[in-house]
């Protein structure tokens, strides 16, 4: 089966390889532009590129955010814009229409509650495969543990693994740089025990993936998403359409969480931020510095050690 196979599949091949030519691994938008192709097919469309279509498709899905939706938009009409270097007839999009917001939208912060849940809820997400509900809970364990993007965890290969040395290689990050994760010996053990049990069902796989699907493929970061959304339903976390909390947030959540214990043991945490930044693998310091002011709890402890400071300065 051909990759697109809409009316406008020659072009959406053409452009996606033209994008990767220029360096970029363009893995999100090519996603989105399948879900397009395949929504054209659905719809038998034969007309052309315009605005109400490509708002049409932005909005098919009601279960997606809005910033998603802007997302969708956006892809979709840059997509247009290399379409109407072929077809002038194709008119320009407006680009105005369903801006990305460009304020961070607010992080969600798992309680352990909420983070037992999940992970109890992922091995049961299939009685009849099993293998699905372990390799579930072993990707949100480790995302949790670690703080990992979800592309990190999805492009984890076998080879990444040091069993030895208890760490990870985390390769082909946001920006293009590799780094070492170390483990707790609880994340590892979750691991050592999920390949296990992904070695015996698959003995004779030759996939380079850590985490495979029940086709004995590496798990895509999509699909991994779309199973994140899905368990999030199941716990009433997310309901059966909107927003709702992410995989990612299982990022914040590390990162709120190592902040808060350091702020109780007495820690000098602006000093120790570059370190957190070094391990979750961010480039700029106030993508790390954000954290600083994500839940109400960090800000009552940061005030708490202001006014302690402050009263030590008034003794001396």
């Amino acid at each position: 089966m051909k990759k697109y196979n809409s009316v406008f599949a020659e072009h959406l091949e053409n452009y996606v390889k033209l994008r990767r030519g220029l360096g970029l691994k363009f893995e999100g938008q090519d996603y989105l532009l399948r879900k397009f192709d395949q929504y054209l097919c659905e719809r038998d469309y034969h007309g052309p590129l315009d605005q109400d279509l490509a708002l049409a498709f932005a909005c098919a899905n009601s279960a997606v955010s809005r910033n998603e939706a802007a997302r969708r938009y956006q892809v979709v009409r840059h997509f247009s814009d290399y379409l109407a270097t072929f077809d002038p007839s194709t008119p320009r999009l407006n680009p105005h229409i369903m801006l990305r917001p460009r304020t961070r939208p607010a992080a969600y912060i798992y309680t352990e509650e909420e983070l037992s849940l999940l992970l109890r809820e992922a091995r049961r997400i299939s009685p009849k495969h099993p293998l699905r509900g372990i390799t579930l809970h072993a990707i949100v364990g480790l995302g949790a543990a670690c703080g990992l993007r979800i592309g990190e965890v999805a492009h984890l290969n076998k080879g990444d693994v040091d069993w030895q040395a208890g760490a990870l290689t985390i390769r082909r990050t946001k920006f293009a740089k590799d780094r070492l994760v170390p483990l707790h010996p609880t994340t590892l053990a979750v691991l050592r025990d999920y390949a296990a049990v992904r070695d015996a069902a698959f003995p004779d796989n030759d996939s380079p993936a850590f985490f495979i699907s029940m086709r004995g493929r590496g798990i895509s970061k999509h699909t991994l998403q779309t199973s994140f959304w899905d368990l999030t339903r199941r716990v009433g976390l997310r309901g059966r359409t909107g927003p709702g909390p992410s995989f990612h947030d299982l990022r914040h959540t590390f990162a709120v969480r190592r902040l808060v214990s350091w702020y109780k043991e007495g820690a000098d945490v602006q000093s120790l931020l570059p370190a957190l930044a070094t391990y979750m693998g961010h480039v700029h310091y106030s993508d790390t510095a954000y954290y600083l002011t994500a839940t109400s709890e960090l800000l009552e402890l940061a005030a708490e050690r202001h006014q302690r400071s402050l009263q030590r300065e008034g003794q001396s």
